[in-house]
């Protein structure tokens, strides 16, 4: 049988911030035994006839400053409803700079205070099970939700005295959406709840079967 395929989106030549070198080690270890990980930072894979071929894409991009085109916008909407996985890990979050992925993704990032440590709080899920609190050096993400997305908060961090959200997951037409904050660098990829929490994401977003 062949083994499932993963795309994961970043950025290689011009990041600002996060880079997918390294990330992109991490991500292929964490899911090696789930999928095949086949990393890129070329935006035309977006296109739903490149997409089709995937049973999960990861989005690390880095778009702070620009925004995917229509058509690419186009295929991911497309590729998700129809079925497809999608988790969006930290920086991903910038894709909802375009109103119709903000919807796909569930919300869009507005703010963050500055790196530092952090408490996370787990709630029940088939994505969280098994995992405990936790506490990790993360940026603290703030964001804007889409009122119209029926989300399940799978996470949530401390900050001045509240508990904010850091991941969430929905379905979107016949796909599966996760959003993980946690991610600004290599090192929280090799704390053990975060890569738990990936590999759990990508086998609900992709649907594989529990195998005991």
């Amino acid at each position: 049988m062949d083994k499932r395929k993963c795309l994961l989106l970043g950025d290689y030549t011009h990041p600002r911030f996060h880079p997918l070198q390294g990330v992109d080690q991490q991500i292929g270890e964490i899911l090696h035994e789930l999928l095949t990980v086949q990393c890129s930072e070329n935006k035309k894979l977006l296109l739903s006839e490149h997409l089709a071929g995937y049973d999960l894409c990861i989005a690390y991009n880095e778009l702070w400053n620009e925004t995917v085109s229509p058509q690419q916008t186009a295929g991911l909407l497309s590729y998700v409803s129809g079925g497809g996985g999608l988790i969006v890990l930290h920086t991903g979050v910038s894709l909802a700079k375009r109103y119709e992925l903000a919807q796909l993704i569930g919300g869009k990032f507005t703010t963050h205070p500055p790196y530092g440590p952090l408490k996370f709080r787990v709630q029940q899920h088939d994505i969280t099970e098994g995992i405990e609190d936790f506490e990790l050096d993360e940026e603290p993400y703030r964001f804007e939700f889409d009122p119209f997305t029926e989300k399940t908060v799978l996470l949530e961090y401390e900050a001045d005295g509240e508990w904010l959200p850091a991941a969430w997951c929905h379905r979107y037409g016949q796909g599966r959406v996760v959003y993980l904050m946690p991610g600004h660098h290599e090192p929280t990829f090799r704390h053990p709840a975060i890569r738990e929490l990936i590999l759990q994401a990508a086998t609900w977003a992709a649907r594989i079967p529990h195998t005991s």
